[in-house]
């Protein structure tokens, strides 16, 4: 059986599985990419209409989606979307969403009890929300035979410890408590912090910047590379542009000193980039341009 929402590729030896939560026009360039103006949009607009703008109008056209990696007998999952049922006020397009994330996953060949290790890039919202299912009014992991491979300076900035990001946004709390804590308690989450090994192909890198715990997996396999890089883009434009942050970037200076140096090792390397929230195609290499970077191939 075929299944649109989910395309499949290698990595060498790694097979990695794309499997799309939800995909369409969200919001206005100008506001999910604020420093990059309408004349770099309307430069590279061959490139980027409609897989990464709508035709037509000016909302940016992304993705909610999970990457499954499939490795030395291992299933692991980046990052788990919005999830059903979130209370996420202040936030319309995640409060109370429904979908079926969990028959996607299943049409895919890859049942809960499968999945071996969950990597949450960030602590962010869309980043999450599958880490957990409600239980009978109980929010309990998704996955129970999975560790769950949490950033410890977000675990530490979104959670009690760090007055769940400073009490800035309510949201925050809420996500922490239904999406991260359950896990803690089950006994299934590990911190770690700078680099992390899951296993000879798969390693974690803190890049810090879009939160104070973001990070990259970097896969390595038969010559061949790819960085998963979570929300480091958001856009092909911030490829383009490496210096535009987006409005979603706690700290957005950081945010572009980590993105210049992830995107320089990729066009060194020849690594396909796999950001978290691309719209059309989910992967792309990169090589360096004047100033910035240019998009060489499209991969699924």
């Amino acid at each position: 059986m075929t299944d649109d929402h989910v395309q499949r590729f290698l990595i060498g030896d790694v097979e990695v599985l794309r499997i799309v939560e939800w995909r369409g026009p969200h919001v206005p360039v100008a506001e999910l990419v604020p420093g990059c103006g309408p004349e770099v949009w309307a430069a590279h607009e061959a490139q980027l209409v409609p897989d990464h703008r709508e035709a037509g109008g000016d909302r940016a056209v992304v993705a909610l989606q999970t990457w499954v990696l499939r490795t030395g007998g291992r299933t692991v999952l980046v990052d788990t979307g919005v999830g059903n049922g979130r209370e996420r006020p202040g936030s319309p397009f995640f409060h109370q969403r429904q979908g079926d994330f969990p028959g996607r996953l299943e049409r895919a060949g890859i049942r809960p009890e499968d999945v071996d290790v969950v990597v949450n890039t960030h602590l962010h919202a869309d980043h999450v929300g599958w880490n957990t299912r409600d239980a009978d009014g109980e929010w309990v992991p998704s996955f129970p035979r999975a560790r769950y491979l949490f950033p410890a300076a977000d675990d530490h900035h979104f959670g009690p410890a760090g007055g769940y990001a400073g009490g800035a946004r309510p949201m925050d709390r809420l996500v922490y408590e239904d999406s991260v804590a359950p896990v803690h308690r089950a006994g299934q989450a590990r911190l770690w912090q700078d680099t992390h090994r899951i296993d000879e192909h798969l390693v974690l890198e803190a890049a810090p910047g879009h939160t104070p715990g973001s990070s990259v997996l970097r896969v390595e396999s038969r010559g061949e590379r790819a960085v998963f890089v979570g929300d480091l883009l958001h856009s092909p434009v911030q490829i383009l542009r490496p210096e535009c942050s987006s409005c979603f970037c706690l700290d957005p200076e950081e945010a572009a000193r980590t993105r210049r140096r992830v995107l320089e090792r990729a066009a060194e390397e020849r690594a396909l980039v796999v950001p978290a929230h691309f719209g059309g195609a989910g992967a792309v290499e990169v090589r360096a341009a004047g100033s910035g970077f240019g998009l060489h191939r499209w991969a699924v």
